[in-house]
């Protein structure tokens, strides 16, 4: 089992959202710029609960930096084969439904607005974002419900792994 080691005091002394960070840095580090059949090993070579904590982290710190951020990694989780189940599954092992309604929001928009899209080939989620007043404020409207809601996903995490810290460190003597 592939489990972070670390003293008891740092453990205990970590901030949620250091503390979800140093149990999964390591194998993110490591899948980073790397192919996606790289990425599907070390992901697979996890338990579920490592395996939850990195899809969120991975979400979630593409997402977090900006309201263009947050819809363009949507975008792109839907457009990528697995990424979209792994970070919905991950958000459902923690039991953090609110974020998940807000994922399953932002797909329900999207979906919408590629289907206005026409017929076009490619369909880019942020093209002419400047000029689109409904895409704009539908996009500022997620981020804003993102920011309200990524304390409490990073508080909920970070309760489950200090429940449960066999699945993500071993506590050095």
């Amino acid at each position: 089992m592939n489990l972070i080691e670390m003293k008891q005091a740092e453990f205990d002394s970590m901030s949620d959202e250091r503390l979800g960070w140093s149990c999964v840095e390591p194998f993110l580090m490591s899948i980073r710029a790397k192919d996606t059949a790289t990425k599907t090993k070390v992901i697979r070579s996890l338990n579920p609960s490592q395996q939850a904590l990195c899809m969120f982290k991975v979400f979630y710190g593409h997402a977090r930096g900006s309201a263009h951020e947050l819809y363009a990694w949507v975008a792109y989780l839907l457009h990528t084969p697995g990424y979209w189940q792994g970070v919905t599954k991950g958000l459902s092992f923690f039991g953090d439904d609110r974020m998940l309604q807000l994922l399953e929001d932002m797909r329900q928009f999207i979906v919408e607005r590629k289907q206005g899209a026409g017929d076009s080939t490619e369909f880019h989620p942020l093209h002419n974002i400047e000029h689109d007043n409904e895409l704009t404020n539908r996009v500022v409207h997620f981020y804003a419900r993102f920011q309200s809601l990524e304390h409490d996903s990073l508080k909920q995490i970070s309760s489950f792994i200090r429940a449960n810290p066999q699945d993500f460190v071993k506590i050095e003597g």
